[in-house]
């Protein structure tokens, strides 16, 4: 069989991954099948025409929710043309519809046997890729035009139901059509798909919560618009950069979906594996995007704080104070099988919270949601203290509470390998990376701004101020690795330097904890040869004993690190070096069609020419679409700075210009704009103009 390239769409809570003429087979070596809250619901979904499967002759991506896929029977060929052609128009919004059109390019009358082979597993999440073996039962009925597959274990029932327009004919295993096509004609059927999770008296558990799940296409694509119409407009010189931004922005809107609690839109973390909401990369996301498309980030800090831990539990890792690592709507979750129903195995969510709620307010002014969170707020900052100093040394550490699930590393290295010393040792229990100690520094600084102004705790602010200070001293003295000039990536139980030369001492120039005097040593390191691949900074060094190009956590690229790693550079004054890590990231957005993958590959760009694809990367990933909207905020040294936006734009000269249209936050709209310019010591950044409120409105976040 020929190699499957995996075309996907999306609507949020429900997503199709699918090879380049369509179908779906649970063999191909890329998670295919239709998807919906952690559980698969078709595992097969093959056409073919006369028993023969079809050709891709191309692929035509109307939305992130609909495309076309333009086939033949069999395989091309120079000498012959084609008697027949099919168009499959395949939409996700709200369901799964696809209409199949057969076009007639004979003289005469056709008559053919369209067949679609269905099959459904019912696979969790964790059972992708794997042999799958339902505890459960799986029947299949049969009626007028109807398929029915349904799953059920004790009170975990699901169902897909498949529903044909035309008359057709009905088995265990599929559906056929008989068309007979006029010359030069066409016919059209019309297959749909629901997916239901069922509850009590057969109601799908998402129709009696807060929010409905199913729209109409119309729907969708009205959300679409207005999405777009709200994010601020650009206008560039560069090619790539517009692609890039315009891509990043219908893809934030792609992987947005509707908690079942809540019913608010949250941000996915990516396609395919991620499809729910990750602490981490939720937190992540919304920190890019802020500037742009901020109304992520209150319902995204709503949700963690409901589910903030109280308790201690091993099997969950929760702690009390702890902000969720992820959620699970799935089959493993369902049964205890897994711990992901909620969560809690990630060290730096808990900091990261806290940071995010201060850039919230800083950005939109909303001190009333400053106070409500207070207590959630406060926990997490004590959790710091308690909890995440795990050997009482004043630094945050992580242990797994259940060493059977979950990852070994609660960091954003999560695989087994992604923290290790030069040498390609592996550290025992209780690591401290340096990028945690970084985050607890700024959720204290943080913290104490926001107790000082909006909880009315002065003292409390100071004791903070205090703990931060004693945190930055601490760390500068015990990670910093003198031969070399840079951060360790860690520390190990006894306090000895894992001296591992990595990408997360880019994440302390971005908290602020690194010693001005060290900076500009941080900042060559960064850039030099052994990280810098010339697309972006790498994990992991060349030269340390784990370095691999393709690795995942250990040389691999990733945009959303690097979008960190430029936005520290610029807070240390390094303009020039963030904007070359800009022109990398917007320069390897070209050859990935402006959507930048989870990883690509850290090879040298002298050696490549372009940018090397990660075999299982996520696409779309939400850190690396709100990696491009970070990166403009660096170019253009956007800062909320009390009741205005500050601009201090440092443009490489591959960009050259950028103009923001409508920058939302608590001034109301500004416009931004930015040129490649000469510009002396000591600049002074400019304030940027507030549109008339009467053209935009005034602030649409409400003032303290």
């Amino acid at each position: 069989m020929r190699e499957a390239e995996p075309i996907t769409l999306l609507d949020g809570n429900r997503f199709v991954v699918s090879d380049d003429a369509g179908d779906i087979c649970s063999s191909y070596h890329f998670p295919s099948g239709l998807f919906s809250f952690d559980t698969r619901f078709l595992s097969t979904w093959i056409l073919s025409i006369n028993g023969e499967r079809l050709h891709p002759l191309s692929v035509d991506d109307l939305q992130y929710f609909e495309s076309r896929f333009f086939l033949a029977p069999g395989e091309p060929t120079h000498y012959i043309d084609a008697q027949l052609s099919v168009i499959r128009r395949r939409s996700i919004a709200g369901r799964f519809d696809e209409d199949l059109t057969v076009l007639n390019h004979r003289s005469e009358w056709v008559e053919l046997t369209v067949r679609i082979d269905i099959e459904n597993d019912f696979a969790d999440f964790s059972e992708i890729g794997e042999p799958v073996v339902k505890k459960g039962r799986i029947s299949v009925t049969t009626g007028e035009n109807q398929l029915r597959i349904s799953y059920a274990r004790e009170s975990f029932l699901r169902e897909t139901v498949i529903t044909a327009s035309d008359p057709v004919t009905v088995d265990p295993g599929g559906m056929t059509f008989h068309p007979r096509i006029a010359p030069h004609s066409s016919w059209t059927g019309t297959l749909t798909v629901d997916t239901l999770m069922l509850g009590g008296e057969d109601r799908d558990l998402r129709d009696s919560l807060s929010s409905r799940v199913n729209r109409t296409k119309a729907q969708t694509l009205a959300d679409l618009d207005d999405w777009i119409a709200r994010a601020p407009q650009l206008t560039s010189r560069s090619e790539a950069l517009n692609e890039a931004y315009e891509r990043s922005v219908i893809d934030l809107a792609a992987l947005r979906y509707r908690g079942l609690v809540s019913g608010e839109y949250l941000p996915a973390a990516g396609l395919p594996y991620y499809m729910t909401l990750f602490g981490r990369q939720g937190i992540i996301t919304c920190l890019q995007t802020l500037p742009f498309l901020p109304d992520l980030t209150r319902p995204t800090l709503r949700a963690l704080a409901a589910v903030q831990g109280t308790r201690l539990d091993d099997f969950r890792e929760e702690e009390p104070g702890k902000i969720l690592y992820q959620v699970r709507y799935g089959e493993s979750s369902a049964f205890d099988e897994l711990p992901h129903s909620l969560s809690y195995g990630a060290a730096d969510t808990t900091p990261l919270f806290v940071v995010l709620l201060d850039e919230y307010e800083r950005w939109t002014g909303d001190a009333d949601l400053v106070r409500q969170l207070r207590h959630v707020a406060r926990r997490a900052l004590d959790w710091i203290d308690t909890y995440g100093n795990l050997l009482g040394d004043g630094y945050v550490r992580y242990e797994p509470r259940n060493p059977h699930h979950g990852p070994v590393n609660q960091c954003w290295k999560e695989s087994p390998d992604g923290v290790s010393f030069a040498d390609g040792r592996l550290p025992g229990p209780y690591r401290a990376t340096c990028e945690l100690q970084g985050y607890a520094y700024d959720a204290k600084m943080r913290g104490a701004r926001l107790a000082r102004l909006f909880w009315g705790e002065p003292e409390y602010a100071d004791r903070l101020e205090r703990e931060a200070y004693d945190l930055k001293q601490r760390f500068n003295r015990d990670f910093w690795v003198e031969d070399g000039e840079y951060y360790a990536l860690g520390l190990d139980s006894n306090g000895a330097r894992i001296d591992a030369l990595a990408s997360n001492m880019g994440h302390l120039l971005w908290s602020g904890i690194v010693d001005e005097q060290r900076a500009a040593a941080v900042a060559r390191r960064l850039l030099g040869p052994e990280l810098f691949s010339g697309w972006g900074v790498r994990t992991l060094a060349a030269g340390q004993a784990r370095y691999n190009p393709v690795g995942y956590h250990v040389g691999s690229v990733w945009p959303a690190d690097n979008s960190l790693i430029a936005w520290g550079l610029r807070r240390y004054g390094f303009a020039e070096e963030a904007g070359r890590i800009a022109v990398g990231m917007f320069d390897a957005a070209r050859y990935f069609n402006g959507r930048l993958p989870e990883t690509f590959g850290g090879y040298d760009r002298a050696r490549t020419s372009f940018p090397v694809r990660y075999p299982s990367a996520c696409s779309p990933y939400g850190g690396s679409a709100g990696s491009i909207l970070l990166l403009m905020r660096v170019l253009l040294g956007m800062e909320p700075i009390g009741g205005r936006l500050t601009v201090d734009a440092a443009l490489p000269g591959a960009v050259g210009a950028i103009a923001l249209g409508g920058v939302p936050g608590r001034w109301g709209y500004a416009d931004v704009s930015g040129r490649l310019s000469s510009r002396p010591p000591g600049h002074r950044p400019l304030v940027a103009r507030p549109q008339d409120q009467n053209v935009r409105g005034s602030n649409p976040f409400g003032r303290a």
